[in-house]
């Protein structure tokens, strides 16, 4: 495999990283501390510091889905583009709010109940996005046809 496709796979990748660290701390993770840990107070400021480092991830896996997009080595098929930009452009954003405007009001505990809640369906939604792109992503590379880069 030559230098190019192995690039022309680097959104797919980070796509697929993106949507699985999702997963993975969603789903899984958090869950678990809550069921496991001695106290929600515990699991709860554990599940906190997993989010902020989730922020991160998301924040960077979407920025360079979007300087990859504009870059005509690593750009996947035209038509994916548009679409697959917004949703790393929204998925960018939950997270953003989740962390920056959602967070404190949980951490301050005011009115959990609605911003757990909100924030909750807004890290899905963030998940949405994710998996939207790596499928978008998935869909336009199994198009390409096959090339031997020698």
């Amino acid at each position: 495999m030559g230098n190019s496709t192995k690039l022309r796979s680097l959104p797919l990748w980070l796509a697929a990283a993106w949507a699985m660290s999702l997963t993975t701390l969603g789903f899984f993770v958090v869950p678990m501390l809550f069921a496991n840990l001695p106290s929600p107070a515990l699991a709860g400021g554990m599940a906190a510091k997993l989010f902020t480092a989730q922020t991160g991830i998301s924040t960077v896996c979407a920025l360079v889905l979007l300087m990859t997009f504009r870059s005509e080595k690593l750009s996947p098929s035209a038509h994916a583009i548009p679409s697959c930009t917004m949703l790393a452009l929204a998925g960018a954003l939950l997270a953003l709010l989740v962390e920056y405007g959602v967070s404190p009001h949980i951490i301050a505990r005011d009115n959990l109940a609605l911003w757990h809640s909100l924030g909750s369906v807004m890290y899905f939604a963030q998940w949405v996005c994710a998996l939207l792109v790596f499928g978008k992503l998935a869909n336009a590379a199994s198009a390409l046809p096959a090339r031997l880069d020698v």
